[in-house]
């Protein structure tokens, strides 16, 4: 079955970091039949994996199912254990070893490639958590230094490098975000992944807000329920987000990348949570587009107009 081909301005996507025990042909069909426009394409050893030797060969083969099955993607670089087997999400850009750092820089090297090979809108990345004894301005310096060569590719490549504020790193806020493009000379390839939950959890504003604010530098969006002060990915209806406010927002920014479900821990029923989460953003939507359209005139009076507004 094709996706959904509505018109509105959301394209709906579902994250394979979900679908980890799917393989990536099977994860790709179901979300094709269950009718979302694309995929949120996590680099990991179990589906695609960014550092085996004929990863250009493995792409294309990606690329084509993509094609056949008509799923926009996105390229997500949160795998937990893919650079280093016993570090969660190490090494990170802001390890004190060169080296180490340069791994990440490489893995993201191979994710903007990956990227252009696939036809992605984005590639998203995060900063990783301030390592014990660093001060903030070295861990700045790190992080700008090790994507500095990212950028270049990624605007080499034309397409865009979407950094993500997670909660507990160094660039966990939409305020960090702007000053790392502060820091950076606002590069153009450097664009914003926003997490609609990471909103909830510890942003000032609420989450409809921070799209307003994020609105010139949006380049890929997450979503998910979550509940104020706590990072915990949950699924739609077992949070406190109201969802149509924020899907107005969104629609208001033009922003017509996909938005991708995330619910990295809830694998073990990924397709059930895939199959549920669709109608719900579906029926939020609905709600958005209607709490958004104009009043219509009294049938009464054609030239009646909207409660609450005059005439010249």
């Amino acid at each position: 079955m094709s996706p959904q081909t509505d018109h509105t301005p959301w394209r709906w996507g579902y994250g394979t970091n979900g679908l980890a025990d799917l393989r990536l042909d099977d994860a790709l069909a179901l979300l094709a039949d269950l009718g979302y426009d694309g995929v949120g394409l996590t680099l990991d050893h179990m589906h695609l994996d960014p550092l085996v030797p004929d990863l250009a060969a493995r792409t294309r083969r990606v690329a084509h199912r993509l094609q056949e099955l008509g799923l926009g993607v996105t390229v997500e670089t949160g795998a937990r254990y893919v650079l280093d087997p016993r570090r969660k999400h190490g090494p990170s850009l802001l390890d004190p070893d060169p080296g180490d750092r340069a791994r990440r820089t490489d893995l993201l090297l191979r994710a903007v490639r990956v990227a252009a090979d696939l036809g992605a809108h984005a590639v998203h990345c995060f900063s990783g958590v301030l390592p014990e004894g660093t001060d903030q301005d070295t861990a700045w310096k790190r992080l700008t230094d090790a994507l500095a060569p990212v950028l270049d590719a990624a605007g080499t490549a034309g397409v865009p490098l979407a950094v993500e504020p997670e909660p507990g790193h160094l660039l966990a806020t939409l305020a960090d975000f702007r000053h790392l493009r502060r820091l950076l000379g606002d590069p153009e390839p450097l664009g914003l992944t926003l997490d609609i939950g990471h909103c909830q959890c510890l942003e000032p504003l609420p989450p409809a807000d921070c799209v307003r604010q994020a609105a010139p530098w949006l380049r890929h969006v997450q979503i998910e329920d979550m509940r104020r002060g706590v990072h915990e990915h949950l699924p739609f209806g077992d949070g406190e987000i109201d969802f149509p406010p924020v899907l107005a927002a969104l629609a208001a920014t033009g922003y017509r990348g996909l938005t991708v479900v995330e619910l990295p821990r809830h694998s073990h029923a990924g397709p059930q949570h895939a199959a549920h989460s669709l109608p719900f953003l579906r029926r939020a939507a609905a709600r958005a587009t209607a709490s958004t359209a104009p009043a219509a005139p009294s049938h009464g009076d054609p030239s009646a107009t909207p409660e609450g507004s005059t005439t010249s």
